[in-house]
C-alpha cells in the first residue's frame, strides 16, 4: 500500500472511531430505556391481573348469595360492564406504555440517523 493510500486509510479509521463510540453509547442508552419500559409494562399487566382476579372473586361471592334470577342477571350485567370498562382503560394504559417504550428506545439513535442522512438532494 502506498503512503497516500495508508494515510487515507488511517484518516478513515480515525473518523470511524468517534462514530462507533456514538453508536455504542446510543445502543447502551436504548437498552437502558428498553429495560425500564419492559419493567413498567410487566408491572401494568401484573396490576391489571390482580385487579381482575379480585373483581371476579367479589363477583362470585356476590352472585353465590343471590336468591332471584333477576338479581343474578343484574349483578352479571354490572360485572360485565365494569370488566369491559376496566379492560379498555388498562388496554389504553398498556398501549401507551408500549408507545413510550418504542419512542424511548429509538430516541438515542435520532442524532445518528440525522448524521447519516444525505443533506444535498
Amino acid at each position: 500500500m502506498s503512503n497516500a493510500n495508508q494515510n487515507n486509510a488511517n484518516r478513515t479509521v480515525s473518523q470511524l472511531q468517534p462514530d462507533s463510540r456514538e453508536q455504542i453509547d446510543a445502543a447502551e442508552a436504548s437498552m437502558n430505556s428498553v429495560s425500564a419500559g419492559i419493567h413498567a409494562i410487566a408491572t401494568a399487566y401484573t396490576d391489571y391481573s390482580k385487579k381482575s382476579f379480585e373483581d371476579t372473586k367479589l363477583f362470585v361471592e356476590k352472585i353465590s348469595g343471590v336468591k332471584s334470577v333477576d338479581k343474578a342477571i343484574e349483578l352479571q350485567s354490572e360485572f360485565a360492564k365494569s370488566s369491559f370498562e376496566t379492560f379498555m382503560a388498562e388496554s389504553q394504559k398498556i398501549g401507551a406504555l408500549y408507545r413510550d417504550l418504542a419512542m424511548q428506545s429509538y430516541k438515542p439513535f435520532g442524532g445518528l440517523l440525522a448524521k447519516m442522512m444525505p443533506t444535498n438532494r
